[in-house]
C-alpha cells in the first residue's frame, strides 16, 4: 500500500506546501502513524487520502513548531488543493508531473536535478539511479545530498513553474520519465527483471506530459517510444521470469493496440521536422514492431538510426547499442570491434549489458573461453536474479 501511494502523497503535499523535504518527512511520519493505527482499526477506505491528510497536518505541526514558512500555513491547512498556476496547468493536472517540473530546477546541475527528481518524486533508490548514470552508489548519494543542500542554502524557490519556465526544464523532465521506464523495462537489480509498476508510472507521466505539451515532437516521440517498447512486455519473460531474446519472442503476444498507437505517434512527431533523440529511438522501436518476424527486421536501418542518435547523445551506451545492430547486419565480428572499442570507457565496466552483448557475439564467433569470461563478468555485477539464472544457463548449454 505504501509502495502504491507514498510518492503520490509526497507529490500532493509538496505541491501544496512548496517544500519537498518537509513533505517527505511528513509523509514518512504519516506512514509510521498508519503502521500503528491500521492493524488495530483497519485500513481507511482511501489510503492515499488518509496519508495526504495526515501528512498535511503533521507538516503544519512542524511548521508551527519550527516557526518557519509562516506564509505557507494558510495554504497548508486548506482541505482542498490550491488552484493551479494561471495559464500553465489545467485543473486535474498530474501532481507527480507538476512536482517533476518543480524539482528539475535549472539552477541545479543537469545530472543532479534528474537524480534528485528520480529519488524524491519517482521513488527510485539511490542504487537504481547510480546504475542509470553508470556511477558508484556513494557517488550518486553525494550528488543528491549536494543538490538538496544547494536548494536549501541558495533559497531556490520550490514552486510549480509557469508556462514560460517549462522549456528550460523539459529536457530534464523527459530524461526523468525515460529513466523511470528504463528501470521498469529492464531492472538494474532485484528479484524481477521487469517492473511493470514503473513502466505504467512512466507511461502515465508521458501521457500527462503529451497532454500538457501536445506540440512538442520530443514529448510525442518519448510517448511513442515507451508504448512501442512496452508493447512487448508480455512476451519478454518465460513463466519462470527469465528473459526471452527479441528474436525468440512470440510476436503474437505483442500488444497490437499499443503498437498502432505508438507508430502513429512516431509519424506525427517526425512530420514536425524537429528531430531529437526520443523520436529517433521511437523510430528504432518502430523498426522492431513493424517486422512480422525476427528475420524481417531491418538491422541496417536500425544501425543507421543509432548512428544518427549518436549525434544527439554521444554516449558509450548508444555506441554499444549500435554495435549490436551492426553485428546483426554485418556479422558478429564487426559488432565486436565496436563493442571492444567502447568497452575501454571505464563507465561501461559496471554495465552488465555490455558484457552480455560481448558474450553473445563471442559465442556466435565460437570463442568459448572468452564468452564464458564475459558471462561471468556480467553475473558478478549482480543484475536481477532472473537474468543471472539465464546467463548461468547459457554457459551450461554451451
Amino acid at each position: 500500500m505504501f509502495r502504491a501511494h507514498w510518492w503520490a502523497a509526497v507529490a500532493v503535499v509538496a505541491r501544496q506546501l512548496g517544500d519537498l523535504e518537509t513533505a517527505e518527512d511528513a509523509v514518512q511520519e504519516a506512514c509510521a502513524a498508519a503502521l500503528a493505527q491500521w492493524p488495530a482499526d483497519g485500513g481507511p477506505e482511501s489510503p492515499r487520502g488518509w496519508l495526504i491528510g495526515t501528512a498535511r497536518h503533521k507538516a503544519l505541526d512542524r511548521v508551527r513548531r519550527e516557526q518557519r514558512r509562516a506564509d505557507k500555513e494558510a495554504d497548508a491547512v486548506r482541505e482542498e488543493a490550491p488552484p493551479p498556476p494561471a495559464g500553465g496547468w489545467a485543473a486535474g493536472t498530474d501532481d507527480e508531473l507538476a512536482l517533476i517540473f518543480t524539482c528539475c530546477h535549472p539552477a541545479l546541475d543537469p545530472a543532479a536535478r534528474v537524480g534528485l527528481t528520480l529519488r524524491a518524486v519517482c521513488g527510485l533508490t539511490t542504487a537504481q539511479i547510480a546504475a542509470a548514470f553508470l556511477v558508484p552508489e556513494p557517488t550518486m548519494a553525494q550528488r543528491l545530498v549536494r543538490a538538496k543542500r544547494k536548494i536549501r542554502q541558495a533559497g531556490i524557490a520550490f514552486k510549480v513553474p509557469g508556462p514560460a519556465d517549462l522549456p528550460a526544464r523539459l529536457g530534464a523532465v523527459l530524461r526523468v520519465v525515460y529513466l523511470v521506464f528504463t528501470e521498469g523495462h529492464l531492472a538494474s537489480r532485484g528479484d524481477a527483471l521487469v517492473r511493470g509498476d514503473l513502466c505504467d508510472q512512466a507511461i502515465r507521466l508521458a501521457r500527462a506530459l503529451a497532454a500538457l505539451l501536445p506540440g512538442e515532437p520530443e514529448v510525442t516521440g518519448l510517448l511513442a517510444l515507451l508504448l512501442l517498447t512496452d508493447a512487448r512486455r508480455e512476451a519478454r519473460l518465460t513463466p519462470d521470469g527469465e528473459p526471452v531474446l527479441l528474436a525468440d519472442q512470440d510476436r503474437g503476444r505483442w500488444d497490437r493496440a499499443l503498437i498502432c498507437e505508438g507508430e502513429a505517434l512516431v509519424e506525427q512527431a517526425l512530420r514536425r521536422n524537429r528531430p531529437g533523440p526520443y523520436q529517433i529511438q521511437a523510430a528504432i522501436a518502430a523498426c522492431h514492431s513493424g517486422a512480422v518476424t525476427a528475420a524481417d527486421t531491418d538491422w541496417r536501418e536500425i544501425a543507421l538510426l543509432y548512428g544518427e542518435l549518436i549525434r544527439y547523445e554521444p554516449t558509450p551506451m548508444v555506441e554499444a547499442n549500435r554495435a549490436v545492430a551492426v553485428a546483426m547486419s554485418e556479422g558478429p565480428a564487426a559488432g565486436l570491434v565496436i563493442l571492444d572499442t567502447v568497452g575501454a570507457d571505464a563507465r561501461l565496466a559496471r554495465w552488465p549489458q555490455l558484457h552480455i552483448a560481448r558474450a553473445e557475439l563471442l559465442r556466435r564467433l565460437g570463442r568459448r573461453a572468452e564468452a564464458i569470461t564475459a558471462y561471468q563478468t556480467a553475473i558478478a555485477l549482480e543484475p536481477p536474479a532472473p537474468e543471472r539464472a539465464y546467463l548461468a544457463r547459457r554457459m551450461r548449454e554451451w
